[in-house]
């Protein structure tokens, strides 16, 4: 089958054979989670369409039901926010927001959308003979739809870099406050902060060519089952007192978790892309593909999800990592791997974010094509700036991955619905439009209700760092290997160590 006319910009975590062995040097893979960027830059600097280039190439090596299983199971694993590790990261403090059993249900329910909707845009695709997301959502909706698209995908990596600010900031000081002295000022988030920022992320942002950066979503999967095996290791090892109401079955904040989970579902982008790699394609094929990846995703989400949740159940933070005392030398090493993993992945996202500002201004016949190196600056610099604002106003991830999550990952699975209620034959009320249209009257619904239970939530801006716990203390915690807190912090007000939020 040929190669659909899109750009490299959707190959975020898909490596074809025929690419690891003709390799081509001026392409960028990137988060863009609609295929919105369209045109890339070679090595020199210098633009180049890449779907001209492109036109007429054949793929020579296709993938079999495994192989896309895995392809299909790398992207939902590593499509999000925050790479692969910290949308996932967040699954227990999306059970401890709904409530154990609810939380379960909520993630079945959501996989079985997410494999009903990624089988749906290859149906989409046939019937409007389109082949990425992006002019998929055009041809079904029109102008406005494509618009819609693009303000979520702008929001969509901007809250995502905002939270790898927040996770460098908790990770990076936990480590150095086990290392010297509390006070010190590499141990203040807001400097850590900052000096990452204007140190790395805001220069290697620059960069137009940004392609080795994309092996850390190799690595981010890597990470992935290292915190897997050490959530499992401290289920068995940290005994911390149950909350109140830890068991219950649901919570009135579980639209939160909805937003959430869906987050860490996100993969339509790469549909059109795994299924044009497959051998022989077909429906039947692509089914099993989704069948099979979603089952993958859903089991690991499932594992951390329970064990973390069961480990600290009211105290789960929205980064689990933030939960284990300061002072555990094995969280620790999980906590430096994961800085710099989350420090190789923000400047992919900021490119999606300048391509989809520079797409639109393009279009709209604000500026003219290509762009030149100071407006490539200045866009930049803007963004990480404002992103560097914005996540010195708060320590909590779980407000991020909530945000996010209600606002952007919702519409993105729920999309695809409404271009089908669009393009297919029939009555919206026929029995074949019928799921597409309950998915997005849920959406509609998740949407709204999200924003307002944020808003009358008030524990969602509360977090609580991992030395205000007390179970990190040595008299409260049975078989952790960790080492008492400094006397300092052991001089904490009682409130503070009731560890709740």
């Amino acid at each position: 089958m040929d190669s659909p006319q899109n750009g490299p910009t959707e190959k975020t975590h898909i490596v074809a054979k025929s690419e690891v062995r003709n390799p081509i040097p001026y392409e960028v893979p990137t988060h863009d989670k609609a295929g919105l960027v369209d045109a890339e830059a070679t090595a020199d600097g210098k633009p180049v369409n890449i779907q001209e280039e492109k036109e007429g190439e054949n793929r020579d090596a296709m993938s079999g039901i495994s192989g896309a299983s895995l392809n299909t199971t790398n992207s939902i694993l590593g499509s999000g926010i925050i790479g692969c590790s910290v949308v996932i990261m967040g699954i227990p403090y999306a059970f401890m927001k709904a409530g154990l059993p609810l939380g379960l249900i909520l993630l079945v329910v959501i996989c079985g959308i997410t494999d009903y909707s990624l089988r749906l845009m290859i149906t989409i695709g046939e019937l409007t003979g389109t082949r990425t997301y992006a002019e998929m959502t055009e041809s079904a909706l029109g102008i406005p739809g494509y618009y819609v698209l693009s303000i979520v995908q702008f929001i969509y990596p901007f809250i995502a870099m905002i939270g790898y600010n927040i996770i460098i900031g908790d990770t990076i000081t936990k480590v150095f406050a086990s290392m010297i002295a509390e006070t010190n000022v590499l141990a203040n988030r807001y400097f850590v902060i900052s000096i990452v920022t204007v140190l790395f992320n805001l220069p290697v942002s620059m960069y137009k060519n940004v392609t080795k950066l994309v092996k850390a979503a190799v690595l981010s999967l890597v990470l992935l089952l290292f915190i897997m095996v050490i959530v499992i290791v401290r289920l068995s090892t940290m005994h911390v007192q149950p909350t109140e109401n830890a068991w219950v079955f649901g919570k009135s904040t579980f639209f939160e978790s909805i937003g959430i989970i869906m987050f860490a579902f996100i993969c339509q982008h790469n549909s059109f892309l795994v299924y044009d790699s497959m051998e022989q394609a077909n429906s039947s094929k692509w089914a099993k593909v989704t069948h099979i990846s979603v089952f993958g995703a859903f089991i690991m989400c499932a594992i951390i999800g329970i064990c973390g949740y069961v480990t600290f159940t009211g105290h789960t933070q929205g980064d689990l990592l933030e939960n284990y005392c300061y002072n555990d030398v094995l969280v620790n090493i999980a906590r430096v791997l994961f800085a710099i993993t989350i420090m190789c992945t923000f400047p992919l996202e900021c490119f999606v974010c300048r391509e989809v500002i520079e797409n639109v201004m393009v279009r709209q016949g604000w500026v003219d094509s290509p762009q030149p190196l100071q407006r490539h600056l200045i866009l930049t610099l803007i963004i990480v700036g404002l992103v560097l604002g914005v996540s010195m106003s708060t320590s909590c991830l779980g407000l991020v991955l909530a945000v996010n999550g209600v606002i952007c990952a919702v519409p993105l699975i729920c999309i695809p619905s409404l271009c089908y209620l669009r393009v297919a034959e029939g009555s919206i009320y026929g029995r074949d439009k019928l799921p597409s249209l309950l998915i997005a009257l849920m959406g509609v619904i998740i949407i709204i209700s999200g924003i307002v239970t944020m808003i009358i939530d008030h524990n969602l801006t509360t977090c609580t760092q991992s030395e205000g716990f007390a179970y990190c203390y040595a008299s409260d915690i049975v078989n952790a290997s960790v080492t008492p807190l400094p006397a300092s912090l052991q001089r904490l007000s009682p409130a503070l160590l009731t560890g709740k939020s």
